[in-house]
Formats: structure tokens, sequence, C-alpha cells
């Protein structure tokens, strides 16, 4: 019996709707000719996905499927404004991507704690009379409607966040080796399927050297097709840098352990073929068994003719254990390197897209002084920055290019700024650099 594992949600998700703009006039004694007074409509809440390092499945979502953001309230006489709708908050945890469900296109990966990003900008609320008085039209009777907030079909996937992941068939021992090297406790036993949900492990070497591993669930011929529990975790490989192949080179089971590495390989391919071109390690376990030395020679033979590495281990005595962990944390230095030197340039059109896509104009701002600090505040602004992970270094070095491109630095200038002042754009803090 398969157990549930909650890494997907479809969830349906909307905007509040804006409140409507009030047509009114004003009605005093003595006054005659009061004029148009009639208030704005409130804007509609929005939905928003904040990650939450707390969470770590999607279980939440299963039971409750519907969001919808309160609508903003109509505008009332005497140019009351009613009031906007709260935005409506959605935690989920750290690796949940978001794609539209009906075209598949991703729309967000949310990694980062306390990112946020709308999936369902709330509508605008509608103005009321009093913007549409005219010389030519002093009593309007008319005022507009609040926009519809935007409405989603979504569907979440959660990848996990590691650096490292352990692949292999099931009884290979990979909940042995990860035990062996962190302090996760998964369960261990000794038929199929053992680990029905992935295990984390944080592995620690020596100060400063550490990295995340995974357990993922034994793979079967198959899995690429879903059978076993396949397309569930195969999923959950794709974020990992490195894999290291765990192999029973004994053959407890009655299996060959070159058959095993070559059946595994051929289902990361049909999966996705960047998770077999991916540096792997593999690891022949369970040598502390006589027969294993029998299978070592052929499995060395057939995993160097694919330019990889063998490392002869013993997760349950710990034997050989430490040579590719430190392999491991080499690798991923030498992959983190390379990601820090590609250009951050080739994120700005996502950005750009996104600032497109702005109900509120970016550049409809004001510039006042607190103080020491100048305050930069716009409606545009606060939505748009929004729906940013701020942590990002390619994000600041966007934002810089933007405000210049929309006149936050000219209007800065004008309102006094000098080098080494405190800026702060909608909670956004920097030092002003000439």
């Amino acid at each position: 019996m398969r157990a549930d594992f909650y890494d997907q949600a479809r969830i349906f998700v909307k905007g509040g709707d804006g409140g409507n703009g009030a047509v009114s006039f004003r009605r005093e004694k003595y006054i005659p000719a009061g004029g148009p007074d009639g208030g704005d409509g409130g804007d509609g809440g929005s939905v928003i996905l904040v990650v939450d390092p707390g969470l770590s499945t999607l279980i939440d979502l299963q039971h409750r499927r519907h969001f919808n953001a309160p609508r903003g309230q109509h505008g009332q006489g005497s140019r009351k404004h009613g009031k906007s709708g709260e935005d409506l908050v959605i935690a989920v945890p750290p690796g949940t991507q978001v794609r539209d469900a009906k075209t598949g296109e991703l729309l967000a990966d949310l990694v980062s704690p306390d990112q946020r990003f709308v999936v369902a900008q709330g509508g605008r609320g509608g103005r009321g009379n009093v913007h549409f008085a005219r010389p030519t039209r002093q009593a309007p009777r008319f005022a507009e409607l609040g926009e519809k907030g935007e409405e989603k079909e979504l569907l979440l996937e959660l990848k996990l966040l590691a650096d490292v992941g352990l692949v292999g068939y099931p009884n290979a021992g990979k909940s042995t080796v990860i035990a062996a090297v962190s302090a996760a406790r998964p369960k261990i036993a000794s038929y199929p399927f053992t680990t029905l949900v992935p295990n984390l492990g944080v592995v620690s070497l020596e100060p400063g050297k550490s990295f995340v591993m995974a357990d993922i669930p034994g793979l079967i011929e198959g899995a690429h097709r879903g059978s076993g529990l396949g397309h569930d975790f195969l999923r959950h490989i794709e974020r990992t840098r490195v894999l290291m192949h765990v192999i029973d080179t004994a053959g407890v089971d009655g299996r060959d352990p070159v058959a095993d590495y070559e059946a595994t390989n051929r289902e990361l391919e049909l999966f996705n073929p960047e998770l077999a071109a991916r540096p792997q390690l593999v690891l022949a376990n369970k040598m502390d068994l006589p027969q294993a030395a029998e299978n070592l020679s052929r499995l060395i033979e057939r995993v160097n003719a694919d330019g990889r590495e063998v490392f002869a281990i013993s997760a349950a005595t710990g034997e050989g254990l430490r040579e590719p962990m430190f392999k491991a944390f080499d690798i991923l230095q030498a992959v983190r390197e390379e990601e820090r030197k590609q250009d951050p340039e080739d994120k700005a059109q996502i950005f750009e897209k996104m600032e497109k896509q702005e109900s509120a104009p970016l550049r409809e701002f004001s510039v006042r002084r607190e103080g020491d600090v100048f305050v930069v505040e716009g409606e545009g602004l606060r939505r748009f920055l929004a729906r940013l992970d701020l942590s990002n270094q390619a994000v600041i070095r966007y934002l810089q290019r933007l405000f210049g491109d929309i006149g936050i630095h000219e209007a800065l200038r004008e309102a006094g700024v000098q080098d080494g002042d405190t800026v702060w754009v909608e909670g956004l803090e920097f030092e002003f650099v000439e």
C-alpha cells in the first residue's frame, strides 16, 4: 500500500474585485449647487504566496483548494472612499514551483524564506463621479465600476532543496548511507520501498564544509512512466546538483549490480536527460559482504567507461564514506562558482515582463523626506517589489537600473539627496551613491 505524498496541489485563486465608485452629490442647506462628491471604491485584495521555511509539504492545500481575496468596498458620498480588501496570504514551503494549470507556464520558483509572489492581483477600485466633473459637465451622473480581480487555476509542485541526491534501487542502502553521514534517522528495513518520502540530512564534514543530502526513494524500471513511486520522486532529484548512485554490490536480492547501474541511469535519462548528465558519484555499497568483492571489478569497469568514479563503501560499518563526501563537496563548490559567473542580466527579462504586467504604473511615485531618510512611495512600486526576491543580487542590480529608468534617481536629486544618504523605496533600504 503506497503512502500519500503531498508534493503537488492544484488550487483556484481569485483576487478581490475592486469596489465601485459612487455617484453622489453634495446636499447641504443653503448650498443649492454642491456638485459631485462620490468617493472611490477600494482596491480588491490580492492573493499572495509567501515562503514559510517551517513548512515541508503541501498537505494543507490538499484540504482547501479555493482561495478568494476580499473585495474592495464601494465608494460613498461625501468623498468617502471604500476600504480596500486585505491581501490573502498563502504559506508554501521552500522549493515550491508555481505553474499555470492550463498552459503549464512556470510563473514563479519560490526558494528563499519570506519570498513573496502575487498570483492573483486584486482589481482596482472604480473612481467616483467627483473625478469626472468638467466645466462643461458639472454634474456627472456616472462613476467607474471596480475592476474584476485576476482569477487563475494553479499547479503547485514542491521540489526538495538538496545539494546531493542519493539514487538507486530499493534496498541498495541509501537510507543507511544518509543515517551514517548525517543526523537524519530514516526508517530502515529490508523490503521494497522502505523510503516512502524523501529524507533530508545535513552532512557536516568540517567547519565551513557542509551540504544538504536527500535520500530519494528507490527507483524501478518504468519509473519515468510513473511505475512504482516513479514520477512522485524523480521530480525531487531535479534540484540536486550532484547525484550519489548507491548500488548493492553484493546483489543481496539476487540482482546484478551492473544491471542496476544501467537501469537506474536509463530511468534518469528517460525522465530528464539533464539528470543523467549531472555529476554522479557511484557508491559500491555492502562491501562488508563477501560476495561484493566478486562484482566490484565488473562494476568499476562499467562505470569508468562512462567517465565516472566508483567508491567502495560499507554504509553499515561506515567504511569508505569519508572520501566520496569530500568529493561531493568539491564538486558542489565548482558548480556554485560556475553559477556565480553566469550573467545575471539573463534574469532581467523575467523582471521586465513582470514590470509590464503591473496594473499600477511604476512611474507614479512620490518622494518625501523624513529626518535623514528619503522615502519613495508608489502603489505600482509596492506591488512590483512584493513580487521580487530581494535577497537575489541579480534582482538588486536590475532594480538599480530600473530606478534610474523610471526617474527615481532624478527625483531624489531634486529632493536634495546627497551621497551616503539613506533611501527607502517601499521598504527597500539602500544608500544613495551618485
